[in-house]
């Protein structure tokens, strides 16, 4: 068994996500309850 090589072989699919789409947000506090949108963009997805 020393004398031969063993070789394997392996193929992958890899998939990330999309990232979300985003919300719709305003932002409110004690001092200012009708404040400017604050809302996010859902982020760039995964990394793999």
């Amino acid at each position: 068994m020393a004398g031969q090589n063993f070789v394997d072989y392996v193929k992958i699919c890899c998939r990330s996500g999309k990232g979300g789409a985003g919300s719709a947000h305003f932002h409110r506090d004690r001092r200012n309850p009708k404040g400017g949108p604050d809302g996010g963009d859902g982020g760039r997805g995964g990394h793999i």
